[in-house]
This record gives C-alpha cells, sequence and structure tokens, in this order.
C-alpha cells in the first residue's frame, strides 16, 4: 500500500511516556512506543528504570533512573516543549512522583494535555516487588491528575483501600469501586483484566454532560494471563483519546486487539511470560487510526 507524501497531511499529536524500559518481556515502554507510533501519534519515551527482563523471571538487572527524571523535565521547560497527551506508567521511587506531579502542573498550565495514568502496582491480589506502601500512598494521590485511568483490579483496590475480593467479583462490587475512583475527580475510569471463569472483562465508567456513563465489555479467555497487556491497553486509549475516538469505542477495539494477540500467542506457543505476540498485529492499528 502506498502513503502519499504532502504538506496537507496532518500532523500526529505528541505524547510523553513515562515508564520503565524492559529488554525482554514485551511489557512497558518496549510495547507501548510502537503501539502508539503505529496510532499515528509521537510517542516521547522518558525512561523511569532500566530492566534487563520484567520482574515475572527469576531474576532481573535494574537500574534505577529517578535522577535522571527532574533534569529531562527541566529540559523540557527550558525549550518550551509542550505535549498534547501524558502516559504514566511504572514509577519505582516517591521522589519519581514528586518530579512527575511538578511536570504535569506545568503541562497542565501550559497546554492542559490529556493524561492518561496506569498505575501499574500489582496484580492477582498483590503488589509487585518493588511497590511499598509509600509508593502506594504516592500513586493514591498522582492518579487524581489523570484525565484516564486505567488499573486492574488489585490496583483499584489498592487505590480505594478495598479488601481484594475472594473470588470473581460482583456487579455491584465493581460499580461502587469505579465509582469511587471516579469521585477522585478522574473523567474516564477502566477497570482492566477482570477474570471470571470463561471471560475477562474490562468495567469503565465515565462523565459525560449527561451524568456518568457506565459500561463493560467482555472477551472470550484462554485462561493465560500474559504480562505487557495492561501497557498495551493504556497505549491504546492514550492514542484514541488524542485522536478523538470515543471512550466506549476505545477500550473495545483494545480488549479485542489484546484478545488477538493472546490467543496468537498461544497458537505460536510463545512462553507466557515472553507477553503477546503483537509485533505481527500493529498493521490493524495503523489501518484504524488512520486519519481520513
Amino acid at each position: 500500500m502506498k502513503y502519499p507524501i504532502s504538506s496537507a497531511m496532518p500532523i500526529p499529536k505528541k505524547a510523553v511516556v513515562i515508564n520503565d524500559l524492559t529488554g525482554f518481556g514485551r511489557c512497558s515502554l518496549s510495547v507501548v512506543l510502537p503501539v502508539i507510533n503505529a496510532m499515528h501519534v509521537q510517542a516521547c519515551p522518558v525512561a523511569t528504570s532500566i530492566f534487563s527482563n520484567h520482574m515475572g523471571f527469576p531474576s532481573y538487572y535494574y537500574k534505577d533512573l529517578t535522577d535522571s527524571l527532574a533534569p529531562c523535565f527541566h529540559q523540557y521547560d527550558e525549550l518550551q516543549l509542550n505535549f498534547d497527551g501524558i502516559c504514566c506508567g511504572f514509577l519505582n521511587s516517591p521522589k519519581q512522583f514528586h518530579d512527575i506531579r511538578q511536570f504535569l502542573e506545568k503541562q497542565r498550565q501550559n497546554s492542559n494535555p490529556l493524561i492518561l495514568i496506569d498505575p501499574v502496582m500489582g496484580d492477582h491480589g498483590k503488589p509487585y516487588r518493588l511497590v511499598t506502601e509509600q509508593i502506594r500512598r504516592e500513586m493514591k494521590c498522582l492518579i487524581s491528575y489523570a484525565t484516564i485511568l486505567t488499573p486492574n483490579l488489585t490496583e483499584s483496590c489498592m487505590l480505594t483501600d478495598t479488601p481484594f475480593p475472594d473470588g470473581p467479583p460482583a456487579q455491584s462490587f465493581l460499580q461502587e469501586l469505579t465509582g469511587k475512583l471516579l469521585d477522585l475527580g478522574i473523567q474516564k475510569v477502566a477497570v482492566t483484566g477482570i477474570t471470571y471463569d470463561n471471560y475477562v472483562m474490562n468495567y469503565c465508567m465515565e462523565k459525560t454532560q449527561s451524568g456518568v456513563h457506565t459500561f463493560s465489555y467482555q472477551v472470550s479467555s484462554n485462561g493465560e494471563s500474559r504480562p505487557g497487556t495492561g501497557d498495551i491497553f493504556a497505549a491504546i486509549l492514550t492514542a484514541d483519546a488524542l485522536n478523538h475516538v470515543p471512550f466506549e469505542s476505545s477500550v473495545k477495539k483494545a480488549a479485542d486487539f489484546i484478545r488477538l494477540c493472546v490467543n496468537a500467542s498461544s497458537q505460536a506457543h510463545i512462553p507466557v511470560r515472553e507477553g503477546v505476540l503483537f509485533e505481527n498485529y500493529l498493521p490493524i492499528l495503523w489501518e484504524a487510526s488512520a486519519p481520513e
């Protein structure tokens, strides 16, 4: 397929992507950057840390990049760089939250960007190894800046001081839980990857001019829980929001794309801890997001 070169072509929106850089395992910046770029948005990475491979492996090399954040944001400020969107993922130290809050405040003063926060803190009812109680408290403060919030069920419970449910959550539980998150000043919330016997649900709320709109979307499950799927979900929602795609349509697109990639990974016998085979399917996002 040929793509014409023209001065009339739309200029992609710019989004800062704040997350860790993991070399192996298909997660964080390694998947967020190509997904956002494939959806016709310029992704500008800011790494919070470096991992040789993700924490789901028995061991890993890890380097904290906290000291690099403030100088990076200072340069953006000095150069008067403003962004249309900000997508924030895994943070690993209290100081990172301080530096990012200052950056968000300056950007809101200058350009009022869309802010998506994926509060990466845990899964399956437990926090990740590097997530401390202080980080949980810092995240509870940070999410008040979000336009869109994409926690999984574990993170939603951690952010609202709600006990993690013993089994598959009831609709009434999800409604109350998601409402607590929306009440923190957030416009749109998607509680992602809620697992039932044979399907996975995303439970969502958004504030509209006519009130709160609640919806859910479920896809079939093959029983696998692969790393990086939350990162892909957040990336798709970020790019779609900047391209003015309705929230509900975006959630469905993200869930369908992830399910396609999970099934393809299983059929290709990709080990679960190596994430999802998403590279072969980026053209789907490219075509779906192409400007008219």
